[in-house]
């Protein structure tokens, strides 16, 4: 039978989406809604990973500890982030005078250095920004829980192997979601540069090979193509997860591809292309565990 421990997943994608949360968030470029929306529903995923390990009855303690201290964490950082709100974003502020500088230069006229910008938000000029460092917090607790959860899974002694394919899983899964979910929040913020999104992509890009080396490793996906291990179905699976694999790394070459091209639909373009990759992505991680979990 395949097995899969969906505790231990949702507190990967939790963790990993978290983590690159902070790769974003500590340049203050976007928006402050895209910090609450990525904690809230990183938060939940926490939540459900704790409630999960509980109810199958596959509760690994120190993992389920780590799940709980991941939604205080996130929890934590959003309520910071929501009373810190009227602050803004230094960077997103800097990208509005810019603007508001080049219009008036276009227009020939001069707003008055006093006058409200109708553009900008209604940031105090006394009040503290959210610190990105404190989105750092949650991550880090959630992988000591990945490390249980990993050793936990490990069978033959093969431990380490285990860690370091729950905390690259983590990584994989956490990095392409952000990826796929920073695209779409240029419909809110259109203005925002290409870079955050280049970032995400080329992080998807730098795990990829560490993810599918780990899952490649004896006794590993090698095993499953060379028949040693049966996957159930005649070792369609096998071959589906190299389909899944290479597709990953092809959609993230054609995604920066696209960035690099002027008009913004350039960008939904690579939106778009994110939404197969985080498919393709779970494809990597998850049919290789589940096969190898068996």
């Amino acid at each position: 039978m395949i097995r899969l421990d969906a505790a231990t997943v949702l507190l990967q994608w939790a963790t990993g989406g978290l983590l690159f949360l902070w790769v974003t968030t500590r340049r203050r470029q976007v928006g402050i809604g895209y910090g609450w929306l990525l904690r809230s529903i990183y938060l939940v995923m926490a939540l459900g990973a704790l409630a999960t390990g509980r109810l199958t009855g596959r509760s690994v303690p120190m993992r389920d500890v780590a799940a709980a201290g991941v939604v205080l964490a996130a929890g934590f950082a959003l309520a910071v982030s929501i009373v810190r709100r009227k602050a803004g974003v230094a960077g997103e502020r800097a990208r509005q005078e810019r603007r508001a500088a080049r219009v008036a230069a276009m227009t020939g006229t001069e707003r008055h250095a006093d006058a409200p910008d109708p553009d900008a938000p209604d940031p105090d000029a006394d009040a503290p920004e959210f610190p990105p460092a404190l989105d750092v917090i949650a991550p880090v607790i959630g992988a000591v829980g990945l490390v249980a959860a990993g050793w936990a899974s490990a069978s033959g002694g093969a431990h380490f192997l285990g860690i370091v394919r729950t905390l690259t899983g983590a990584a994989f899964l956490g990095a392409v979601t952000d990826a796929m979910l920073l695209g779409h929040w240029y419909l809110v913020q259109p203005g925002l540069g290409r870079g955050p999104l280049e970032e995400l992509n080329g992080w998807v890009a730098r795990v990829w090979p560490i993810e599918v080396a780990a899952l490649l490793w004896p006794v590993g996906m090698v095993s499953v193509l060379n028949g040693s291990i049966d996957d159930g179905y005649g070792g369609i699976l096998g071959w589906f997860w190299v389909a899944c694999a290479l597709a990953t790394i092809i959609l993230c070459v054609v995604t920066r591809a696209a960035l690099k091209e002027r008009a913004y639909s350039a960008v939904m373009a690579a939106t778009g292309l994110l939404y197969l990759a985080i498919l393709t992505a779970f494809g990597t991680d998850l049919v290789a565990r589940a096969i190898l979990a068996g």
